[in-house]
């Protein structure tokens, strides 16, 4: 619960950018280069923040940097409500981005080792909830304290989770898992018998007996490097899962950047229309991520992944066919299409720790963490392309409906790891 609420408000501060921006538009008369320069340099945050964390996460433990990441997000965030200018906002955007970007993979990594095997999909998906209602809350709130306090207030809201981060050092102990792959045994298992006897508390009736698990025979203590993912049978699933995060992440923000802007200057619709088919879309894709959390443990991490790539590949592409003509069959295909893809995506957050050793799982999902980010970045750009040269709104459904598919027949290709422990499915 902790955790999640941490992440509910990196989801919230991810966002807040977006509903601020038109107000300090106003207040600092700003150009369109100056606002750019905004958005830019917290996507650069978040890029370099996903990169590093994992690897950090790997070398000084899970619940320290989620720490770190939790204090980097609400300081810059403190700092951003009374920002004097564009300059100094942009920088501190920047930092906050390391932040978010740092916190959820980091977390990921974190809950992903202390789920079981039986349920660890539903477990791990149902908090990773927590940040597409932090994003979906970033507009609800704004509208209510956006009108009677303005834009600077939202950020003393996002800076709560400085307070959180003490309750996170106090209740939350490090992975079990981590410990004992550093060869600190001693913490492991005293890190293990406060989970022990919190679990017995609870119930209120005795642990039963531990299953025996055959240790990995090649897991070995220490750090993962960067190189370590390409060895091994660790190539096919890194190739994999590469394809997995760029297109699926690159077809998501591909569609939901731009569907405002294809209502308003293609099919000529009011903003306020526009805006409510937009929000539309983003609640079937929430609806998509509860899906997928109650059903990967039933049909599997593949089947999912793949799933929910085909499913909004296919409707793209049938919108593509029928020549996209109508504002109001765009709805009814994008909304389809961005349930499929939103569960896609958060599967990739469950599917890809588990299939690293632990000395390296934060490595992994770093690495992969940054891909998904390049594909963010090249999506808007690449659907921006098209329509700046004067393509019809079909033919950017076919290119996002083509990717989707393709990717759909990597995800088929990987490991199947539901039900399995970390230990088995990994050297």
């Amino acid at each position: 619960m902790l955790l999640g609420i941490a992440t509910f408000f990196e989801g919230f501060d991810q966002l807040l950018v977006a509903y601020s921006m038109p107000l300090f538009k106003v207040e600092w008369q700003l150009t369109p280069v100056e606002l750019t320069m905004v958005v830019t340099t917290g996507s650069a945050g978040m890029l370099i923040g996903a990169m590093l964390t994992g690897v950090l996460a790997d070398r000084f433990g899970r619940i320290r940097v989620v720490v770190a990441a939790m204090l980097v997000t609400a300081l810059a965030s403190l700092l951003l409500m009374v920002s004097p200018n564009i300059e100094v906002f942009a920088a501190l955007r920047f930092v906050q981005g390391l932040g978010i970007g740092g916190e959820v993979p980091a977390a990921a990594v974190f809950v992903n080792e202390l789920a079981k095997a039986r349920a660890r999909g539903r477990f791990v998906l149902l908090y990773e909830l927590a940040f597409p209602a932090g994003l979906s809350s970033a507009a609800l709130i704004a509208s209510v304290v956006v009108p009677a306090f303005g834009w600077r207030a939202l950020y003393l809201i996002g800076a709560l989770p400085a307070v959180l981060a003490l309750l996170v050092i106090r209740e939350v102990p490090e992975s079990p898992r981590w410990l004992a792959s550093r060869g600190d045994t001693e913490r492991a298992e005293r890190a293990m018998r406060t989970i022990e006897d919190r679990v017995g508390a609870a119930t209120g009736a005795p642990l039963p007996e531990p299953s025996p698990v055959i240790d990995a025979p090649g897991e070995r203590e220490g750090t993962a490097r960067v190189r370590d993912l390409f060895g091994g049978r660790y190539r096919r699933r890194t190739a994999i899962l590469a394809v997995l995060w760029f297109a699926g992440f690159l077809v998501n923000y591909g569609l939901t950047t731009w569907l405002p802007t294809i209502y308003t200057s293609i099919y000529h619709l009011p903003i306020r229309t526009a805006l409510n088919y937009t929000l539309v879309s983003s609640l079937s894709g929430f609806l998509g991520c509860v899906a997928v959390a109650l059903l990967v443990d039933r049909i599997g991490r593949r089947a999912s992944i793949a799933a929910g790539l085909a499913g909004a590949g296919l409707p793209l592409l049938a919108l593509a066919a029928l020549g996209a003509g109508q504002g109001a069959s765009v709805v009814v295909w994008s909304t389809l299409a961005t349930f499929f893809i939103y569960a896609s995506t958060i599967c990739l957050y469950l599917y890809t720790p588990e299939l690293y050793p632990t000395r390296g799982r934060g490595t992994g999902i770093s690495f992969h963490g940054a891909i998904g980010r390049v594909g963010m970045i090249v999506g808007p750009v690449l659907v921006g392309s098209l329509m700046s040269a004067g393509a019809p709104a079909a033919a950017v459904f076919a290119l996002l409906g083509v990717l989707g598919v393709v990717a759909a027949g990597a995800a088929l290709l990987g490991e199947e790891t539901s039900g399995r422990t970390l230990e088995e499915l990994n050297d």
